[in-house]
């Protein structure tokens, strides 16, 4: 890799959702230039999930989320990373998580979108062996993405993302890799109560959840936001959006990203445009992701860095405090993901 960090400046680390990479075209974007000016960005592909992927052998035994997350640790260790930013979405949400929770001094914030804390039900579980003798494994992975009225309502996005997933995607390697997700475990993670339990099991960095209010995942999220530290969790539900948050309002996520890259310490000359806060029902607090949670950093005159793709198999064989929600008041182009 180009441009090894300096210094105590962490490196933005991605890990993508079932079916998709739209976290790498997110980084395409107009709006994301800025970030990338001041950070050095990695890409992490799970095993076979590679558009063009050979098909994996069948003596290969697909790593669980568990696993997949302590991999992680190795593709530090190979770039010399000292820590790093994670953004993730759905799977790899999870992923960036549970190595957050285990290796707490490697990560310095994560950006969580579509994030599910919990293990599969088991009622989610009979559900999804009984529908496998009736829909194909796109329509699984479409309805972990879209909620029914978008999927109802979207057709022609649903068909782009049913063309992508089916032949883009190697079809075997993507079925190991939901079976993976499907059988994760629970998170375990607990929130911090005064004078209770200090050894509580919880993120350790700042962290800002992301949902589309239409997304099928939005109960998931809110669970997870409430099991987190509200000093230091921000959810952000972002208005009129849904599955993929990244794909149709990409500059709206890249300014909440830039907020909280600022919260960290970083970017305090970065311009914000886009994002418009106001009270939700419940009257919970409103705060930008600039909270009281900065820390001092020196680091910021460091030349840009190039863009990283790694893969795993090239490195190793309950109410929310802080909520931010996003209007949709202007329209913004959508960012491309299938094909990238």
């Amino acid at each position: 890799m180009k441009g090894v960090p300096k210094g105590s400046r962490p490196v933005i680390m991605t890990f993508h959702d079932i079916g998709l990479n739209c976290i790498r075209a997110l980084f395409s974007h107009e709006d994301m230039q800025e970030i990338m000016r001041h950070f050095a960005v990695c890409h992490v592909d799970a095993p076979g999930q590679h558009e063009g992927a050979s098909t994996l052998s069948t003596e290969y035994t697909y790593p669980s989320m568990d696993q997949l997350s302590e991999t992680l640790p190795q593709v530090l260790k190979h770039f010399r990373f000292k820590s790093v930013i994670g953004l993730g979405s759905g799977a790899g949400a999870y992923i960036l998580a549970k190595f957050a929770l285990n290796h707490p001094d490697k990560v310095e914030g994560l950006v969580l979108i579509n994030i599910n804390a919990r293990a599969e039900s088991v009622i989610d579980s009979l559900t999804h062996k009984m529908t496998g003798w009736i829909q194909a494994l796109p329509d699984h992975i479409l309805n972990h993405m879209f909620g029914k009225e978008e999927i109802q309502n979207n057709p022609d996005l649903i068909a782009t993302y049913r063309n992508h997933i089916t032949n883009d995607v190697n079809q075997s390697n993507l079925a190991q890799f939901f079976k993976s997700y499907q059988s994760r475990r629970g998170l375990e993670i607990e929130r911090p109560v005064p004078g209770g339990n200090i050894n509580v099991r919880t993120l350790m960095c700042p962290a800002l959840l992301v949902v589309g209010d239409s997304s099928p995942a939005v109960e998931a999220v809110v669970e997870s936001n409430a099991k987190l530290n509200p000093t230091q969790t921000t959810l952000l539900k972002m208005a009129d959006c849904g599955g993929l948050p990244q794909v149709s309002q990409p500059g709206k996520l890249t300014e909440a990203f830039k907020y909280f890259i600022q919260g960290m310490g970083y970017m305090f000359s970065a311009s914000m445009t886009r994002l418009v806060r106001s009270r939700t029902a419940s009257g919970s607090s409103i705060a930008s992701c600039d909270s009281s949670r900065s820390r001092s950093h020196t680091n910021d005159n460091q030349p840009a860095r190039e863009h990283t793709d790694v893969s795993m198999e090239n490195v190793s064989n309950s109410t929310v405090n802080q909520t931010i929600v996003m209007s949709s008041s202007k329209t913004e182009d959508a960012c491309s993901c299938p094909g990238h």
